[in-house]
């Protein structure tokens, strides 16, 4: 899976609420953010999401047995990357 590193989103602390985004590795805690931008990011940060993410990372994501993407997002984000 290639990442591209030159992309660069300062992370928006409500966005994620329940840690310090300062602790956040965009590719250790991978899931965690496509989970979260997926679920409740600004179109900008949706954008940088596609742009840092390969799409095949982001829908394998999504397809996790217990992935934490709510229904109507999950919906929504299969029907755009179909």
């Amino acid at each position: 899976m290639k990442i591209c590193y030159n992309i660069t989103m300062k992370l928006r602390q409500s966005l994620f609420w329940d840690t310090d985004v300062k602790n956040i590795d965009l590719q250790k805690n991978a899931r965690y953010v496509i989970e979260r931008v997926l679920d409740f990011g600004h179109p900008d940060e949706v954008s940088w999401l596609f742009k840092f993410y390969p799409k095949n990372q982001i829908i394998k994501v999504m397809d996790l047995p217990r992935s934490q993407i709510t229904h109507k997002s999950k919906a929504l984000w299969t029907l755009i990357l179909a």
